[in-house]
């Protein structure tokens, strides 16, 4: 028996391929690894693994040949591989000019806690739940308020084994 080993580009381990006789197309290989890996709507294409040569469906892949699979939409499909659907590519489009008065600004929402009861437009609410969402990471330790003592010394750090506010003395002792 034959084989011909081959993986997928994004894996890392070849996988062998058994078949009858001296060689095999890459036609009937494609076939093969189809129906193995149970693929539809894609197109594959085989290469050499160490020459980098790329077979056609006639080519014949002689046996112990490590070759490298490619994975290709089939002719006439789109790529489903879209992070964002229905995301319009560009910049951020300029707020247009207010028709309602009424509405809050974006600096005003920003100022909000409960932006599902205020009244603005939906753009102007989802920039502010991103910006306050982000908030948080933005902080630093550095500026949380320090404990000290009468001296003006820090009086303590917390403790990575317990979290407990120590002093120089507790840790000393």
């Amino acid at each position: 028996m034959s084989c011909v080993h081959y993986r997928f580009q994004s894996r890392l381990t070849y996988d062998s391929l058994q078949f009858e006789g001296l060689n095999i197309s890459a036609g009937e290989l494609k076939r093969q690894i189809m129906r193995s890996k149970r693929l539809k709507f894609c197109q594959l294409k085989i290469s050499n693994a160490q020459t980098d040569e790329e077979y056609t469906d006639d080519a014949l892949i002689p046996k112990n040949t490590s070759v490298i699979i490619r994975r290709m939409p089939a002719a006439g499909l789109k790529s489903s591989n879209r992070r964002f659907v229905g995301h319009q590519a560009g910049r951020w489009r300029e707020p247009s000019p207010r028709a309602d008065p009424s509405l809050l600004s974006l600096e005003q929402l920003l100022k909000t806690e409960n932006l599902a009861e205020a009244k603005a437009s939906e753009e102007d609410k989802l920039k502010a739940v991103m910006y306050q969402s982000s908030l948080c990471y933005y902080s630093s330790r550095a500026a949380a308020p320090r404990r000290t003592s009468a001296s003006g010394r820090a009086q303590g750090f917390p403790a990575a084994s317990c979290w407990r506010w120590t002093t120089q003395t507790e840790r000393e002792s």
